[in-house]
C-alpha cells in the first residue's frame, strides 16, 4: 500500500528507510501537482535533516527522472555520453569536449544550465551566437544529433519536471545542500536524456561551490554510486578551480575562446589538459577506446585534424546559427565597447586569486543575472587571465576588463587588481585533474 504523502514526510523526518514505491509515489504527486509546496518543502528538510541511502537516492533519482520524458536513442546506433560539470569560472570544457568525443564516434545529447549564482552557464555563452536556439524541438534535436554527433541544448519542459519544481522549493527553503536532493537533482536531468555512460566534473577550491576534498568527494561518490545504480555507467574526476580555467570569463569571451581551442591555439593550457582528461575518460567510458592512451591519441587527432572544429561548426548551423560562423566569427559576436587593463600592483608571482570574486565581477559586468528574470549582456566579462605561477612586473597586464563603457571597465580593472595576490616565492599549485573517482 502506497504511504499518504504526510506518512512519508513522518517517515523520513523520522530517520526511517523509504520504500522505492513511496518515493516515486510522492514524486509522482508532485509533478501532478497533488502535493503542496508546503509538503515538498518539508520533505526536502526531511532529507536535509535525515539524508538517504544509497538505495533511496536511487529509487528518487529514478522517480524523478520518470516524472517526464526520457529520449531514446537506439537508432541512432552510436554509444551515448555526457559529461556534467558542478560549475566554475572561465569554465567552458562542454564547448569544446562536446564535438571532441562526436568527432570520435561517440553521440553527445548534452542538456545544459544557464549560469548559477558565480558561474557561467554553457547556455548563456551559446546564446551569444545569433540565431542558435537552445530549445529545439524533438524532430530537430534528433537531426542534430544524428548529423553532427553533438547537440548542446537546455532542458526542455518535459525532462525531469519534478526536478524543476522541486528545485525552486530547495532554493527558497535552504534545503540545495542536501547530497541526495543535489545528485538526484543533477542525475534525474541526464539519465532522462537516454544516456549510455557519464563522467562528473566535481570542482573544488575558491571557485566551486565545493570548497574542501572532503566535500567534493562526499558529492562525487554519491553522484558515482546512485548512476551506477540506475544503470548509467559512471565515472567522476575531482578538478582544481583555485583559477579560472579558461583565461576568459564572459559569455562572448569565451566562445572565441573555444573556437581558438579548436583551432588549436591553446595547446599546452591548463584548459587543454582538463578538456582532454574529460575526452579520454569519455571515450573509455563509452567503450570506443581500448585504453588511456588510445583514447588520449583519438582525442587529440579529432582535435589536430580540424574534425571537432567542423563537428562543432555543424552543430551551430544546424541548430539555426550562422552557416560560416567558424570562418567570420567577429562578424557575428558584437565587442564590448570598452577595454581596460588589469594591472599588477607590484613585482613578483601571482600566487592566488579570488576565483568566486572574478566570476562575481562577470556578473556585475552584466554577464550574468541576479535575479532571473535579468538579462544578459554577452559581450562584458574578462580576457587574457593570466595562470596563476606568472612573474609579473608592476604595471603588467594581467588581464582585460570587456565592459559596456570607460567608466564601468576602469572600476572594475581596479576592483579585479585586488583580487590577486603577488609575492616573492613562485606557489606550488594543485594539479589540474586531482582525483578519479570510480
Amino acid at each position: 500500500m502506497i504511504l499518504l504523502p504526510q506518512e512519508t514526510i513522518r517517515r523520513k523526518r523520522d530517520g526511517e528507510t523509504l520504500d522505492a514505491a513511496d518515493i516515486a509515489a510522492f514524486i509522482d504527486g508532485l509533478a501532478r501537482d497533488r502535493i503542496s509546496e508546503g509538503q515538498a518543502a518539508a520533505f526536502a528538510m526531511a532529507v536535509y535533516f535525515k539524508g538517504m541511502s544509497r538505495d533511496e537516492t536511487v529509487a528518487l533519482t529514478l522517480a524523478m527522472r520518470d516524472s517526464g520524458d526520457v529520449l531514446d536513442w537506439s537508432d541512432i546506433g552510436l554509444p551515448i555520453a555526457d559529461k556534467h560539470s558542478t560549475g566554475g569560472v572561465g569554465d567552458n570544457v562542454s564547448l569544446m569536449l562536446a564535438p571532441i568525443v562526436a568527432a570520435c564516434g561517440v553521440a553527445v545529447p548534452m542538456i545544459s544550465g544557464r549560469g548559477l549564482g558565480h558561474t557561467g552557464g554553457t547556455l548563456d555563452k551559446l546564446e551569444s551566437i545569433p540565431g542558435y536556439d537552445i530549445a529545439p524541438d524533438a524532430t530537430l534535436f534528433r537531426k542534430v544529433l544524428t548529423e553532427a554527433g553533438c547537440a548542446i541544448i537546455g532542458q526542455t519542459a518535459n525532462l525531469a519536471p519534478a526536478d524543476r519544481r522541486l528545485y525552486a522549493i530547495r532554493d527558497i527553503t535552504a534545503t540545495v545542500e542536501s547530497v541526495p536532493l543535489i545528485t538526484a537533482s543533477i542525475l534525474s536531468k541526464k539519465l532522462a536524456a537516454g544516456l549510455q555512460s557519464l563522467v562528473l566534473d566535481v570542482k573544488i577550491g575558491s571557485g566551486a561551490f565545493m570548497q574542501s576534498r572532503q566535500e567534493a568527494e562526499t558529492l562525487a561518490r554519491s553522484l558515482v554510486e546512485v548512476a551506477n545504480g540506475a544503470g548509467v555507467k559512471t565515472t567522476a574526476l575531482i578538478t582544481d578551480m583555485n583559477q579560472p580555467l579558461a583565461d576568459t570569463a564572459g559569455n562572448t569571451l569565451e566562445i572565441i575562446n573555444c573556437l581558438d581551442f579548436l583551432a588549436g591555439k591553446k595547446a599546452g593550457t591548463r584548459l587543454e589538459k582538463v578538456v582532454m582528461a574529460f575526452a579520454t575518460e569519455m571515450l573509455l567510458q563509452a567503450g570506443v577506446a581500448s585504453g588511456v592512451a588510445d583514447a588520449h591519441d583519438q582525442a587529440m587527432h579529432a582535435l589536430s585534424s580540424g574534425r571537432a572544429q567542423e563537428h562543432f561548426a555543424r552543430m551551430v548551423s544546424l541548430l539555426g546559427g550562422p552557416a560560416d560562423f567558424i570562418e567570420r566569427p567577429h562578424h557575428y559576436l558584437t565587442a564590448a565597447p570598452a577595454v581596460m587593463p588589469v594591472v599588477a600592483k607590484d613585482s613578483g608571482w601571482l600566487t592566488a586569486c579570488e576565483t568566486r570574486n572574478i566570476g562575481m565581477a562577470v556578473v556585475e559586468l552584466g554577464g550574468g543575472r541576479t535575479v532571473a528574470t535579468d538579462s544578459i549582456d554577452h559581450r562584458v566579462g574578462l580576457s587574457e587571465i593570466l595562470p596563476l605561477s606568472t612573474r609579473v612586473e608592476a604595471g603588467d597586464t594581467i588581464a582585460l576588463v570587456h565592459a559596456a563603457n570607460d567608466e564601468q571597465a576602469k572600476h572594475m580593472a581596479t576592483k579585479v587588481a585586488g583580487f590577486y595576490s603577488i609575492s616573492d616565492e613562485k606557489p606550488k599549485l594543485a594539479s589540474e585533474v586531482i582525483a578519479r573517482i570510480i
